[in-house]
């Protein structure tokens, strides 16, 4: 699922790419896609992007009237740009796995999604008490200092895995960037947060906000003036999330995982846990029973 960096990227690429530009066409091929009724999909047709906004793992665009288009990439929702400078003729044939495709009066701007599981989602709302609806209220890093992010983190008693990643405490952190923040902190994933101590929420803090801006950073340097089409949770770079028996880039440690549902934790032995393995079956039903059920809980 495309965490804060990738969706702060996407949303610079599109503010080059569509802002001040008219949306002339929406063609849909999945019934599944849209998940609100009124205003019309179609209402959007010849209408400006005004503005692009992230709430937590969503893209936020507001055309004009005040109309708000919400979109959630969900797990495999992908976003594709192909610039166009003359008017297409016809309705062309989407390929199975292209969910709609936004005609630009420069462009056209296409949704993805691999699989078989239609999780992505559209929204549309007339003004902002719509976007409210769907915030999980999650508090921006960027915008925490040391007091209101320890206040947060102690709010709930989970472990830390499931604190950096629930999007009602804090916004746009996922499975991926989580595993680098706890690897960045030397912090183990399953320690309980009313267990830290004062200097361990300090090094969290600054892992947190450090992990999220130097991705930010790498993408932005990646991508330049390219839209970003190789988005994904498992980047080269990456200390040790997806490197499953891969050497820790800090200690030279093979590094490990937790496996639970569909989910997968990673960690360095010898830099978070201090030479213990957590791979076992009672912390990863710990885990597991710390998780969301669903997708969509993820926010």
């Amino acid at each position: 699922m495309p965490e804060l960096p990738d969706i702060t990227i996407y949303i610079e690429a599109l503010e080059k790419r569509i802002l001040g530009h008219k949306l002339e066409r929406i063609q849909l091929n999945s019934p599944f896609l849209v998940r609100t009724a009124s205003p019309p999909i179609g209402s959007l047709e010849g209408k400006t992007v005004f503005e692009l906004r992230r709430l937590g793992k969503r893209i936020c665009a507001r055309f004009e009237d005040e109309l708000w288009l919400v979109l959630h990439l969900m797990i495999a929702g992908r976003l594709h740009w192909k610039a166009e400078t003359r008017p297409l003729g016809g309705v062309p044939r989407l390929s199975k796995n292209q969910l709609a495709i936004f005609r630009f009066d420069n462009g056209a701007l296409s949704l993805t999604e691999a699989g078989t599981q239609r999780r992505a989602s559209l929204h549309l709302f007339k003004g902002e008490a719509g976007l409210r609806s769907l915030d999980p209220g999650g508090a921006e890093v960027a915008d925490l200092d040391l007091a209101r992010f320890t206040a947060i983190l102690h709010s709930e008693n989970h472990t830390l895995k499931r604190a950096l990643s629930d999007p009602h405490l804090f916004s746009g952190i996922g499975n991926a960037y989580s595993d680098e923040i706890l690897w960045q902190a030397k912090l183990s994933p399953v320690k309980l947060t009313r267990k830290l101590d004062d200097a361990e929420v300090a090094r969290l803090h600054a892992a947190t906000r450090a992990t999220l801006m130097q991705w930010v950073e790498r993408l932005r340097e990646a991508t330049r003036d390219k839209f970003p089409e190789k988005v994904t949770a498992f980047r080269a770079g990456m200390a040790v999330h997806g490197r499953y028996k891969e050497p820790c880039p800090r200690c030279g440690s093979k590094v490990q995982r937790i496996r639970y549902a569909a989910n997968e934790t990673n960690y360095c032995p010898t830099c978070q846990t201090g030479g213990k393995l957590l791979a076992d079956r009672a912390l990863s039903r710990l885990l597991r029973e710390d998780w969301p059920k669903t997708a969509e809980e993820l926010g």
